[in-house]
């Protein structure tokens, strides 16, 4: 549900950065006052920070911020929810990127010719994975209207902010288990082409990273655009919120 963003966005944030900046003041590390480089570096068109890994994913994304202001601490923050045990057998069931509008089932693809509309659907292939486990997750859909279409906007198009805009927006990815995956968007990647080594990168990974697909033309000669979003939390949840009803159809 989309309430379940809001609800990370203004609870859970606050307290992680809370948290997190009493951690540094004790260990000296934090310092108020200094400057914050918020300069984007690496070579994809968004501009991924830190340095790429084997993989060519940023493994240490460094997003410029600001350090907000720290409350007094009287020791009564919450402790962490426990992590929920996950279904070795569970699969991709949703997905919703709350800032785009985007929130639709996941599927397998029913038709390997051709992609079905109204859904979202996982690429089944060994070395891909699902999310919360140790590899890639590979979510692919139409660039659409309600579909995939905000990210062909914004990383092909260069509308609404452009490719940089996505970077940092959280993604929610529901399972099988009624488990929800929280993912932050930390590279783009608009021009892959379109041959036998596309899955390249996502196959490379060996830890629990997403990665959206969608296209950028009318036929799959075109370049495939390519998020990849990095995992923050798991979180147990209703059933009807990680099982919504698919109506897929043949879009060709």
């Amino acid at each position: 549900m989309r309430s379940l963003t809001r609800i990370f966005q203004n609870r859970f944030v606050p307290t992680l950065l809370t948290a997190a900046g009493v951690t540094l003041l004790a260990a000296g590390l934090l310092q108020y006052g200094g400057p914050v480089d918020a300069s984007p570096t690496g070579s994809d068109s968004a501009g991924a920070g830190g340095s790429p890994g084997p993989s060519g994913i940023d493994s240490e994304p460094t997003p410029g911020f600001l350090v907000p202001t720290l409350p007094p601490v009287d020791g009564s923050l919450p402790p962490p929810s426990p992590a929920p045990t996950l279904d070795p057998n569970r699969v991709a069931t949703r997905v919703v990127i709350d800032q785009l509008g985007i929130d639709l089932p996941v599927i397998p693809q029913p038709n390997p010719s051709y992609p079905s509309c109204n859904v979202a659907m996982y690429f089944q292939s060994p070395g891909l994975g699902q999310p919360g486990g140790k590899q890639s997750t590979y979510l692919y859909a139409h660039a659409r209207i309600g579909m995939f279409y905000p990210l062909y906007e914004r990383a092909t198009l260069g509308r609404h902010g452009g490719a940089s805009s996505l970077k940092g927006m959280l993604v929610l990815v529901y399972t099988s288990d009624n488990v929800v995956h929280g993912y932050s968007i930390t590279r783009i990647l608009p021009h892959v082409k379109a041959d036998t080594h596309f899955l390249d990168g996502a196959l490379a990974v060996t830890s629990d990273t997403l990665w959206l697909q969608t296209s950028t033309g009318p036929n799959g000669t075109y370049p495939k655009l390519q998020v990849v979003a990095l995992p923050l939390f798991s979180q147990a949840v209703p059933y009807a919120d990680a099982h919504p009803r698919a109506h897929p159809i043949n879009c060709a």
